[in-house]
């Protein structure tokens, strides 16, 4: 992966314990959350949620490499 490809995006990884439980990304740029990614240990799936009408298929391709990279695949019971 390019690794200078989102070096203008803010990437927060995060857990959530509350409405759902798991682990995701989430990459914005400025104030604007752009798309998150989330594994939901609870539902044993994994969510993508966009947040701007349009994303390229590149940007979205990326993100996804990220995921996959930054947050393991294997669910927590």
């Amino acid at each position: 992966m390019d690794s200078n490809y989102f070096k203008d995006f803010e990437i927060v990884i995060a857990s959530d314990v509350h409405d759902r439980d798991g682990i995701g990304i989430e990459i914005s740029k400025g104030d604007n959350l752009l798309i998150e990614i989330f594994r939901d240990d609870t539902d044993k799936t994994f969510t993508v949620t966009f947040f701007q009408k349009s994303l390229s298929m590149e940007f979205v391709e990326k993100a996804i490499e990220l995921f996959k990279k930054e947050i393991p695949q294997t669910f927590i019971d």
